[in-house]
């Protein structure tokens, strides 16, 4: 079981602050994060990811009785964003096969499956750069559960993609959920937040 414990929490850039006060504790289930546009959606994401470190507050994450830090849950976690790339210049396999090998002391799942669970076998050996940007989408997203996450940040994850690439996001979603998995998952669209068990508002906190 994945539990993330937020005490206090806020972020501010050149002393305007972004969120703050901000305090929630789950475990497990699928957490959609909602709010208006520039309510720090996203860099709540990436502070409780890692990638951003709060201005103040605590981020506190347990695995089955294992703890992690902001700092230290990168090894278990999987982050897909728009604004998140990969080498154009690679193709859509070579990109996984990179991250798998980087991942290498994990159990990662073979290319083969994230190429067919993910639905890139027409454009696997294209370059990155030449793809859609719904494609790449697809592939920003097999990237992100290349090493079987016990969580996943999903920031805005069905930009661009069609309605295939939704049940996409909708099966891996579940997977991560079924597995004692917590998703976090940052969107205003409808169809992503109806597949949350419970919604945070961040704009509440910066009342």
């Amino acid at each position: 079981m994945v539990t993330l414990k937020v005490d206090k929490l806020a972020k501010s850039y050149a002393s305007v602050p972004v969120f703050r006060n901000l305090s929630f504790q789950y475990s497990g289930g699928v957490i959609g994060i909602a709010g208006p546009n520039g309510s720090g959606k996203s860099t709540l994401l990436r502070c409780v990811s890692g990638l951003a470190l709060p201005t103040s507050g605590s981020v506190k994450w347990s695995i089955n009785g294992d703890d992690y830090t902001n700092k230290t849950i990168s090894s278990v976690l999987g982050y897909a964003a728009p604004y998140v790339n990969l080498y154009e210049e690679l193709t859509a396999s070579e990109n996984l096969q990179f991250i798998h090998d980087l991942r290498s002391s994990q159990a990662c799942d073979p290319i083969s499956d994230l190429i067919q669970n993910y639905e890139l076998s027409e454009f696997s050996d294209s370059p990155f750069g030449e793809l859609s940007s719904g494609q790449q989408q697809r592939v920003k997203l097999a990237a992100a559960a290349v090493h079987r996450p016990a969580t996943l940040c999903l920031d805005e994850p069905g930009t661009n993609l069609d309605e295939a690439g939704h049940r996409i996001i909708k099966r891996m979603i579940r997977s991560c959920a079924e597995n004692a998995g917590l998703v976090l998952l940052a969107s205003n669209q409808t169809r992503e937040l109806d597949l949350c068990d419970h919604i945070l508002q961040v704009a509440d906190s910066n009342l």
